[in-house]
C-alpha cells in the first residue's frame, strides 16, 4: 500500500514533484498507520481534523498515536488532558495509545533506514541543515556524500584529515548508505 494522495509535494508541484523533509516525514507516518491496519479513509479524516490546528504537516505535528480495536487499529490523538479518538468517536476519550513519536525520533536519525539500524549514532536530519538531507550528526558533510568518498581511493584518508571524520562516522555512513541502497532497490 502507497502513500499516493496523501501527501503533497511542498516545494514543486509539478512533474519531477520535489518533497521536504516534511513532506518525507508525513509520508512514513502515513506508511507506519497503514501497517498498523488503520483505514485509508481514517488517516484522511485525521488529517482533516486537526490540519487547522496542526498546520501543513498535521501528521508529523499533532500527536497521533494509535490503539488496537476490533481487528484494526484507530487513530487516537494524545492531549495533555487526554487521550481521544481521532475519527471514530467523535473525539472522545480513550487509553493505552500506541504513540507515533518513534517515527519522528527515526526520521531525525536518518530516515526510513535508521529503522533496521538499531545502533546508527552518528547520523542525524535537521530540517535547518542541508535542506533535511541526513548528515553526519553536528557537521554540515551529507552522509550519502561520506559513503561515496569512502568508497573511493584514498577517500578515508580524505574523511580523516580533511573533514575530521572519526572512524565511527565513516563507518554509520557507510552503513546507513548501504541500507538507503537496499531500499530503493526493493522499491
Amino acid at each position: 500500500m502507497g502513500t499516493a494522495g496523501y501527501i503533497r509535494s511542498s516545494i514543486a508541484a509539478t512533474s519531477p514533484r520535489i518533497y521536504s523533509f516534511q513532506d518525507v516525514a508525513e509520508g512514513m507516518v502515513v506508511h507506519e498507520l497503514l501497517e498498523r491496519d488503520v483505514r485509508h479513509r481514517d488517516i484522511l479524516r485525521a488529517i482533516t481534523l486537526v490540519e487547522d490546528s496542526y498546520g501543513d504537516w498535521p501528521l508529523t505535528e499533532a500527536p497521533f498515536g494509535t490503539i488496537s480495536g476490533k481487528g484494526r487499529a484507530r487513530i487516537v490523538l494524545d492531549q495533555p488532558e487526554g487521550v481521544y479518538d481521532a475519527v471514530e468517536l467523535g473525539w472522545q476519550q480513550v487509553i493505552e495509545p500506541e504513540n507515533l513519536d518513534l517515527i519522528r525520533r527515526q526520521l531525525r536519525r536518518g530516515g526510513w533506514a535508521a529503522r533496521t539500524l538499531d545502533a546508527l549514532e552518528h547520523i542525524e536530519v535537521d530540517p535547518e541543515r542541508l535542506s533535511g538531507r541526513p548528515t553526519i550528526r553536528g557537521r554540515r558533510i551529507a552522509a550519502a556524500d561520506v559513503a561515496e568518498i569512502a568508497q573511493s581511493r584514498g577517500g578515508l584518508d580524505v574523511l580523516r584529515d580533511d573533514y575530521e571524520l572519526d572512524e565511527d562516522e565513516i563507518r554509520d555512513a557507510r552503513r546507513w548508505w548501504v541500507e538507503v541502497r537496499r531500499l530503493e532497490a526493493a522499491a
